[in-house]
């Protein structure tokens, strides 16, 4: 009697679990390149050095999901300090969108895009120096 209850549990418990991991919701990024420019949502001009009179840059991102919409964030940091949180929506399990930063000629030194997804949790980060 013992282990039919125990069994029956089990069943329980174990479809709980995986009724579960279906819909809690999952976001990748499989792509994350900082570049000169985008054309067809494509990157263009993909570094990890740029000269200090670039005057924009922009972040790419493809994203994988579970979920058809949704959203990410773009952070943008300068030596460490936030210059810039751009939100972006996603609208489909995969998508590709980006964000742009104006620069300035004096913002010369280390920057980094760390990828957030809503509640914080960073997804991706790529360093990049203007010199």
């Amino acid at each position: 009697m013992k282990t039919r209850l125990f069994f029956i549990m089990f069943i329980v418990l174990s479809t709980a679990a995986v009724s579960f991991a279906q819909q809690a919701p999952e976001i990748s990024v499989e792509d994350l390149e900082i570049c000169t420019s985008i054309e067809e949502r494509v990157p263009v001009g993909v570094d990890t050095t740029f000269s200090g009179d670039v005057e924009r840059l922009y972040c790419f991102t493809k994203i994988v999901s579970n979920k058809d919409e949704g959203s990410i964030f773009h952070v943008w940091l300068y030596n460490d300090r936030v210059m810039a949180r751009v939100e972006l929506s996603t609208k489909a399990k995969v998508w590709r969108t980006w964000s742009s930063k104006r620069i300035l000629p004096s913002w010369t030194g280390k920057w980094r895009v760390d990828v957030e997804s809503p509640d914080g949790t960073l997804l991706g980060s790529k360093e990049f120096e203007i010199k």
